[in-house]
């Protein structure tokens, strides 16, 4: 493979990463996984020698392959190359990678583009769940132009929706609420755990003694507080029944605090260990579902939406986020539209 692999570099939402196709890369996971620290430059905090921008947002891989289930057109498997550690982990989805899978399948020939509209089931290989994506495909040919905007990327391009069903317990055992109680406390700390489609634990900000809006440098420069947020997470991880998570990257952290600008709440998200640009979409979803939870720390301080679409406000902006309920109010659906593009076509090369 010293000649070259085929791949795309794509922005999907507000992270960056590289869309290969399963049968180009390694078959076993450990091959796998050390190739593609080679060719995102870790570990090392610059990523130099490779093409990972040095950031967590910068340096994720989404390996695409034909469907192994009949309800779906295309299997996406997410994996996290660390920075500066030598690990790659599938022990959570993307819902920003997400965005950009619809468009790699159809340029990669994975699915057949439609007129105008191609609508791509997508199996996320990482928690099993379905998703669907819509991709504007104008004259059978994917474009990412369009009016669409998304807080925290430059410019409008075009929208890619993204509906999702079956989140509650994506890696926690089905249950939304992993304990079953809407309020844990670790630590001193009120925390909601909860997975709808990220497992996170949701605190109010002022409980960990900051405001909620400092900015992300701040945070990530504030050693004291990093280390008691993850005494929390390695005692919360168990209680999720995701076993000891020292060396996994969920579950996510997220502090919360009123919104600041019209939105329904306002975060700030560590993955874990560093604080997000944004936030995540499968976490927005999460702490969507936890404002709806009266006796948790998010709907004391959430206003909730008459229309259902909650905006999550986070460091550069918002996510919007839709929540669909039944009649007894239970969570059967939830959505978000996100915006993708094609940044690099080629061949990428391995560090020797």
């Amino acid at each position: 493979m010293t000649e070259g692999i085929p791949c795309l570099w794509m922005r999907g939402g507000t992270s960056k990463g590289a869309y290969f196709l399963a049968r180009d890369l390694p078959g076993d996971p450990g091959a796998r996984d050390a190739f593609l620290m080679r060719i995102m430059g870790s570990p090392d905090p610059r990523q130099i020698d490779g093409i990972g921008g040095g950031d967590p947002l910068t340096s994720k891989v989404a390996v695409l392959s034909p469907p192994s289930r009949a309800d779906a057109d295309v299997d996406y498997l997410f994996l996290q190359v660390f920075v500066d550690e030598a690990r790659v982990s599938d022990a959570q989805g993307c819902g920003n990678i997400l965005a950009g899978v619809g468009p790699a399948a159809i340029e990669r020939g994975l699915v057949a583009a439609q007129d105008g509209e191609t609508p791509v089931r997508i199996h996320m290989v990482n928690t099993g769940e379905v998703a669907l994506a819509r991709v504007a495909t104008p004259g059978g040919r994917v474009s990412y132009e369009g009016t669409a905007s998304i807080d925290g990327v430059p410019g409008t391009h075009a929208a890619v929706p993204l509906m999702f069903s079956g989140l509650a317990g994506s890696m926690t055992g089905g249950a939304m609420l992993p304990t079953g109680r809407a309020v844990d406390r670790i630590g001193g700390v009120d925390c909601t755990l909860i997975d709808m489609g990220m497992p996170i634990v949701v605190m109010a900000a002022e409980d960990l003694g900051i405001t909620g809006t400092e900015e992300r440098a701040a945070l990530d420069a504030d050693a004291g507080l990093k280390a008691r947020l993850e005494a929390i997470r390695l005692e919360a991880g168990p209680m999720m029944g995701l076993g000891d998570v020292a060396e996994k990257s969920v579950p996510k952290m997220t502090l919360v605090s009123r919104a600041m600008a019209g939105g329904a709440i306002s975060t700030r998200s560590f993955i874990p260990h560093r604080c997000h640009a944004s936030i995540g979409v499968f976490a927005a979803v999460s702490v969507a579902a936890a404002c709806g939870l009266e006796d948790g720390p998010a709907a004391a301080l959430a206003v909730l939406p008459g229309d259902g679409v909650f905006r999550v406000e986070h460091p550069t902006g918002a996510a919007e986020v839709v929540v669909e309920r039944d009649a007894r109010g239970a969570i059967t659906g939830a959505g978000t539209v996100r915006t993708a593009r094609k940044l690099m076509d080629g061949l990428v090369f391995p560090a020797p």
